[in-house]
């Protein structure tokens, strides 16, 4: 057969396939478990695991940060934001907590990288990785100039292929965990106006469902989410704060300006609050759920795509919470 690899026992997600032949494309994996019964015993405690968020200097990473801090896991933060991120490590030492501050890029493998050598450094282990840091940036796709793209792309997607690189193999080393991908329902939805941020989410959806299935087969110790939020109260439609070279309030979520914007920012302003998703989390860690997905009211617009997608048929403008919907 080849580098075809033979396991008396597959599992993925909650299957079991007895006797069952597995090509892992020429891969070795250093381990196999035969029974999945160690399955998630790295993480049902995460009193003194150590655990990596970034984006942390505020929204949903700030109050990541919140919630494992409170379960007792030991955490380095990192986020481009240094003056922000500092106030939040602060905020959690006078609590007792014990964090790292990183100042870092995501969209530079070089700076991720730095994030993982900190948490070797600092606490001698890796067990959870949020791979959360996220900008948004838009407008007609064929009008958004490239350096838009390049930068949405580089910080949503290249960041957390940057983290899974970085960050992953640390996990393992340390015996197993969890491995967080903030995504988007933007990345289960196509709306006009986002395409680079639909584009990049969607990417981070199927990389994720990619990673998962990949570690039930060689590594079934690390578990993997992925988060995709609706309208949560964030500053994702003020991420031009952090772009290069682009004064604030130049580029919104959509690169919209007048009413669209104006929408955007009511929805994101009166959106879920934001300890609400850590606290979802915090739960699929634990439980080992594979997608969180933060509203409910979104489910139809979903499986509308889908349905008209099989058919062959143009998706239609459903934006949940607007008169779109």
């Amino acid at each position: 057969m080849g580098n075809e690899l033979t396991y008396r026992e597959v599992v993925v997600g909650n299957e079991r396939s007895a006797s069952a032949e597995v090509d892992v494309f020429g891969c070795r994996p250093t381990t196999w478990r035969e029974t999945g019964d160690e399955l998630g015993d790295a993480v049902d405690d995460l009193d003194g695991k150590v655990g990596v968020v970034t984006g942390a200097a505020s929204g949903i990473g700030r109050s990541l940060a919140l919630a494992f801090a409170a379960e007792g896991v030991r955490l380095v933060l990192a986020d481009i934001e240094s003056d922000p991120l500092e106030a939040v490590a602060s905020e959690l030492r006078a609590t007792g907590a014990d964090v790292f501050a990183v100042t870092a890029d995501v969209s530079d493998a070089g700076d991720v990288e730095r994030i993982g050598i900190a948490a070797d450094d600092v606490f001698g282990a890796l067990h959870l990785a949020c791979n959360n840091a996220g900008v948004g940036g838009g407008g007609l796709s064929w009008e958004i100039d490239l350096e838009t793209w390049r930068w949405v792309l580089g910080v949503n997607l290249f960041g957390v292929i940057h983290g899974i690189h970085s960050f992953v193999p640390r996990i393992i080393a340390s015996g197993g965990g969890h491995v967080i991908n903030t995504a988007s329902m933007a990345g289960l939805t196509s709306n006009p106006g986002m395409g680079p941020y639909n584009a990049s989410k969607h990417a981070v959806v199927t990389i994720s469902e990619s990673l998962a299935l990949e570690l039930a087969m060689v590594h079934p110790e690390v578990g993997v989410t992925v988060l995709c939020p609706g309208w949560v109260r964030t500053q994702i439609n003020r991420s031009d704060r952090n772009r290069p070279g682009v004064s604030a309030g130049e580029v919104g979520l959509g690169g919209e300006s007048g009413s669209l914007s104006r929408m955007l920012d009511h929805l994101i302003e009166t959106g879920m609050d934001p300890d609400d998703v850590a606290a979802l989390v915090v739960d699929a860690i634990q439980t080992r759920k594979f997608a969180i997905l933060t509203h409910p009211d979104w489910s139809d617009a979903v499986s509308a795509r889908i349905d008209r997608l099989l058919v062959g048929e143009l998706p239609e403008f459903r934006l949940p919470g607007t008169l779109t919907d």
